[in-house]
Parts: C-alpha cells; structure tokens; sequence
C-alpha cells in the first residue's frame, strides 16, 4: 500500500485474519472490473523492445476514440501515476479536494509539504490554487454534471477531475466537450478494462499543463505490452457498449442481495456498490470468513464498499455468504 495509506487491493491481510490462499478469495474490495477484457499475451516486440512512438500514437488514438475527445493525453503508469504529478502543475494557493473520496490526492501534496483541506460541499472549492472532484465519486458514486464541473472551473485556479470511474458512465465525462485552459482530466484504464496490473492510465488537458507533466514523467512512462493491450482494448468498441450494459445491470443485482442481508445501499458506480451495514467491521469479517475481501473506510464505523463479482460462481458465493 503506496506510503502506507489505507487501500482495497492487497489480500495479505485478510489471509492473515481469515486464512486460505490467494486463489481461495474473491477480492471485491476495489472497483476493478472482474470480467476483464480478452488481452492476448503480449508480443515477443513488446516485452523486447523499448516502446517506439508509433505505439505510443496508436494508444493515444484508440484514447481518444474511447473517449470521444480531441484534448491532449498523455499515457502514464496508472491514474495513480498522473495523481503524483499534480504537485508539478499545481498553482499558488490552497489545494482543496471533494471528500470524503480516494485518500493518494491528499498523500501526493503532503509528500511535498503542501497542505491539503478536505472538504464536504463544491463551494468551499472556491479560491482554491488547486482543486480535485472525483466524479463518479469513491466511494458513494456522488456525481456533478459536465455543467456544474465548468462552472466551479471558474473559481479556482486548477481543476482536476478524475474520472477514473466514468467509463460506465461517459455522460458524466467533461471529455467529449471543448478543453479548457485549466482542467486536467484523469482516467483509469485498469478498472473498466479489468487489467489493472497492466498500469496504464491517462491524464488529458491543455498542452501546457499535460508538457509540464509529460517532461517530469520522462521518456518510456508506459510499458510496451500495456502500449500494446491498451490500444487494442480501447479501439474495441463491442466490448466497451456490452460491458457498461452488464455492469449496470449488476449494480441492481448486487444492491438486492445486500438489502435482503438488511443492508442499505448508499449509491456507488456501476463498478463498486456502497453500503450502511450497521456495523462495518462486522460485515467485512462476516464476508472474510467466507473468503470474500470487501473494503471499510477508517472515516466509517458503517460504509462498506463491494465491487461486482464476475462469474456466475462468484455470484453465488456472495448470495451465499450474505444469506448465511
């Protein structure tokens, strides 16, 4: 976990606590997608070659086809990697981040001595150097519309929208419209795709904020088997329209096995789903024990966050765990 901060992802510590191997578990504590996209192995070139441009440029055009924009991208290790550079770019002035949400934004800041305020409301944005929104939200979904992100663009100095979660949801995405002078856009390939050990990410925005960025981030920033998988996966737009349609789906699937188990749901994304369990640490614990890792939030004494299992037998062993 990046600078020991509190993360879903790592089953280390639910093994210790409820035993079993690796392959024993479902991990639904993170929001990646658990049918991922059919990647082949990557090429012998790929894993052999350090990555040319022409890889590069097919990644950024399969981008912004998925997308649907024209704004600059730049291609980086993971979302997590453009939330690292941030400090590069970020003005004078206070840095405000939307919460309760994703807790790297505020550990990237503090790791080079700027404060950070978390606030509750999109009007105590206002003045800031440097403002972040995750929308959708993590962990309670909480979305604004491409309208209200522009307007509150207005009143700060930098915006920083990370839609790591949109791509279910690409009405929400400031993407398809014109790009302002100071937004930065921030997007996850490994959740949707499924892929999430590929590290692949973008960050998309004017030139001058995206060169400030690329020229800290350095030459071969990617890897070339995620290159390669990437542009595949991002031009396959069969497999992105089938996706969202199932994941919506089981969003509805999932919320009704947690209300029959007497939780309620509290919203999410149509890749992970928030719920008031009454006690948290009694939910996660009676999930672990049925070898299902779920993700509970040192801020919560009753949110618990469940991604979306993917086969039809992980389906079954989150009813069955939820009905005992």
């Amino acid at each position: 976990m990046a600078g020991g901060r509190d993360h879903g992802g790592d089953l280390t510590g639910a093994i210790k606590r409820f035993g079993g191997a690796p392959g024993d578990w479902i991990d639904l504590s993170t929001g990646i997608n658990r049918v991922p996209y059919p990647a082949p192995p990557a090429s012998a070139s790929a894993l052999r070659d350090l990555p040319g441009q022409a890889a590069m440029d097919r990644l950024t055009g399969a981008a912004r086809g998925a997308y649907g924009t024209g704004w600059p991208v730049l291609p980086l290790a993971g979302a997590q990697a453009a939330i690292q550079l941030l400090p590069v770019v970020a003005p004078e002035g206070p840095v405000r981040v939307l919460g309760p949400t994703y807790n790297e934004y505020a550990g990237a800041f503090e790791a080079v001595g700027r404060a950070v305020e978390t606030v509750p409301d999109t009007r105590a944005l206002a003045g800031a150097g440097l403002a972040v929104i995750v929308n959708p939200n993590n962990p309670d979904g909480r979305r604004l519309s491409p309208e209200a992100l522009a307007r509150i663009a207005g009143t700060v100095g930098v915006l920083v929208v990370d839609e790591s979660f949109a791509d279910p949801h690409p009405a929400l995405s400031l993407l398809p419209g014109t790009c302002p002078d100071n937004v930065l856009v921030l997007r996850s390939f490994g959740k949707f795709y499924g892929l999430a050990g590929l590290r692949l990410g973008f960050v998309l925005g004017p030139d001058a904020l995206i060169g400030q960025m690329a020229g800290r981030a350095g030459p071969w920033a990617v890897s070339g088997p995620a290159l390669e998988a990437g542009a595949l996966a991002l031009a396959d737009a069969g497999w992105r329209e089938a996706s969202r349609v199932r994941l919506m789906a089981e969003t509805a699937r999932a919320d009704a096995l947690a209300e029959a188990a007497g939780w309620r749901p509290l919203g999410g994304t149509a890749l992970f789903r928030l719920f008031d369990t009454g006690d948290a640490g009694a939910a996660q614990a009676r999930l672990g024990r049925a070898r299902i890792w779920s993700r509970i939030f040192p801020y919560s004494a009753t949110w618990l966050r469940l991604g979306l299992p993917g086969s039809e037998a992980e389906w079954a062993r989150l009813e069955a765990a939820l009905s005992a």
